[in-house]
């Protein structure tokens, strides 16, 4: 079983994740807009997952009040939502991503468990 060791963001984005999304798109689906506390700001990556499965890992540079930076592939309605957050980023060093892209980190997420967002290595609120 693999273990994140990092202080991160396991981000589901299963109902935006499609088939064939480009890099853009993949990263809007994970930056944002999601309801976190405060200990958001202790994330060094966020990790998007699909199907238990890591997609994509971004460095986690700066937090934002949710529809106040520009998305390309989503509107705005989509993303305005208030009392919500995205951040800015950017892939992951290869060393962060070797580790976890394409590794099934499902057992982070309890069955039941309804939350898209789990802390991993992050004292949470």
């Amino acid at each position: 079983m693999l273990t994140v060791t990092e202080p991160a963001l396991l981000i589901r984005i299963a109902k935006l994740h499609r088939p064939g999304m480009t890099p853009q798109q993949l990263y809007e689906a994970t930056r944002g807009v999601w309801k976190l506390g405060p200990d958001k700001d202790s994330a060094e990556y966020a990790l998007s997952i699909a199907g238990g499965v890591v997609q994509e890992v971004y460095t986690v540079a700066t937090w934002h009040g949710a529809g106040t930076t520009p998305y390309t592939t989503r509107p705005l309605t989509q993303v305005a939502v208030p009392n919500r957050w995205e951040f800015s980023g950017k892939v992951a060093p290869a060393a962060i991503r070797d580790k976890y892209v394409g590794k099934n980190i499902a057992h982070y997420f309890a069955k039941g468990n309804a939350s898209p967002v789990n802390y991993v290595n992050i004292k949470h609120a």
